[in-house]
């Protein structure tokens, strides 16, 4: 069981930091326009991020194992048709299908655990699938990159194939059904409709923005997305059975730390997705030297994320989580200083190195914090609500940023302002952490005494 929730996750954490970096070799095969491309990534962020709560709640109905099945098999089928894609339109239209893959099996692999261990146990074969994840997430760029570059950007997709067979044997050979039996009978299909539509029409609007065409159909596009993104929130709060439980935001840490994660993670999503573009078009990178050139912060976090993940418990959320986002805005300064020459050592390795220190100060105490603000019996819940803002940050990120990077006349220039709107973005949320977290180890009674009586 723990091989296939390992191998499962591993697709898909592969598949996230890979693709990134065979973006402008297929860019350039495909003879796609910049918003062509970013559909490429944001198809598969859309789904992903609308549905993740919904694939969760449908493994907890009707079965974690058979709900996994269904959403590695979906993965792997739309990974294929990616791998023969004959256009563009074919590509992002499969990368969407792999976002719906994604929002079923990403949930099951933590629940398929959760199910199967208890105690002690359960701690050790998160840790063991939390360990892979990053190293699965780390060898992404070199993976894809090398792929692209020996091979085709095809092989990047084709990579799960295999991957896939692997997993769906174990798991109806081995691995045992299992249910919530107190779970809603009722989908939220309501709400994950509005979530769909809002964040398509939102990115949609942000993407043709991107091209220098503040049309009336695409401002008209975002303030049509915002508004259904509000009817979501409101529609969320009175239908009986919610796929995301409103009432949790009632608890001060935990509404904090999801704000905190949008600012951060959409300035980590939006401007990580620029780097390859840089490197390869910019400073004539190999594919394979640009996916290692992510390594110092990936590196860096994988490193100092055990010591890390135990900070709150000695010093409280506040501290780790400011400085780590005062390091990542520092980095990502760093990424807007070098020019179109210089070494590596000497220009993009110190500005990798710096936010992967600020990711190992805000990754895990940011996990650990959700988890310890809301009562042990809706922890998953919480989870999967930080883990949709964080995606759906990243989701308009790219976006955002990306209007930044076209509008400028240069591509270096544009690239430099993105890095410096990242910035900001991560100052904002340390701002948000000095002030919305209290000092201290002590754990906030009063927000505990809302929650219960809101619930």
């Amino acid at each position: 069981m723990l091989v296939a929730a390992i191998l499962g996750s591993a697709m898909s954490f592969i598949d996230s930091t890979a693709v990134n970096v065979s973006l402008p070799v297929l860019q350039r095969e495909l003879h796609t326009t910049p918003g062509q491309t970013q559909w490429v990534i944001e198809g598969y962020a859309l789904f992903l991020s609308a549905l993740i709560l919904l694939g969760g709640a449908l493994g907890d109905l009707y079965g974690r194992r058979l709900v996994f099945g269904i959403g590695i098999a979906l993965f792997a089928a739309a990974s294929l048709a990616c791998a023969l894609a004959p256009n563009v339109g074919w590509l992002i239209a499969a990368r969407c299908a792999q976002g719906v893959g994604g929002a079923l099996s990403t949930p099951g692999s933590l629940s398929l655990i959760s199910a199967a261990y208890s105690g002690e146990a359960r701690g050790r074969a998160i840790g063991l699938w939390s360990g892979f994840s990053a190293l699965t997430s780390a060898a992404g760029p070199i993976i894809g990159g090398w792929l692209t570059q020996s091979f085709s950007w095809r092989y990047v997709f084709v990579i799960n194939l295999p991957i896939a067979a692997i997993v769906l044997l174990i798991l109806f050979l081995h691995v045992p059904e299992s249910r919530d039996d107190t779970a809603v009978r009722r989908i939220d299909v309501g709400g994950a409709t509005l979530a769909t539509l809002g964040l398509g029409l939102t990115v949609y609007g942000l993407i043709d923005m991107n091209a220098g065409r503040f049309s009336p159909s695409a401002v008209a596009a975002v303030v049509i997305g915002l508004a259904v993104l509000g009817a979501f929130v409101l529609f969320e709060r009175r239908v009986p059975d919610p796929m995301m439980r409103c009432d949790l935001f009632a608890v001060r840490n935990f509404s904090v730390s999801n704000v905190y994660t949008f600012f951060l993670y959409a300035a980590l999503g939006g401007s990580l997705y620029f780097v390859p573009f840089v490197l390869i078009n910019v400073h004539h990178y190999t594919p394979t030297a640009a996916g290692a050139a992510l390594l110092p912060f990936i590196v860096s976090m994988v490193a100092a994320s055990r010591w890390s993940g135990g900070l709150v418990g000695r010093v409280g959320p506040r501290l780790p989580l400011l400085f780590g986002a005062i390091l990542a805005g520092l980095g990502f300064a760093a990424y807007a200083v070098p020019g179109s020459g210089g070494s590596y050592w000497t220009t993009f390795f110190p500005a990798a190195t710096i936010l992967g220190l600020g990711g190992a100060l805000f990754v895990a105490p940011l996990t650990t914090t959700v988890m310890n603000s809301v009562p042990v019996e809706h922890a998953g819940v919480a989870s999967g609500i930080n883990n949709a803002v964080a995606r759906t940050a990243g989701l308009i990120g790219v976006t955002l940023l990306g209007v930044v990077v076209t509008a400028a006349s240069d591509y270096l220039y544009g690239f430099r302002g993105a890095m410096l709107g990242a910035a900001l973005l991560a100052f904002a949320a340390a701002a948000i952490a000095a002030k919305g977290f209290a000092g201290g180890r002590r754990r906030d009674t009063h927000d505990e005494v809302v929650f219960r009586a809101g619930a």
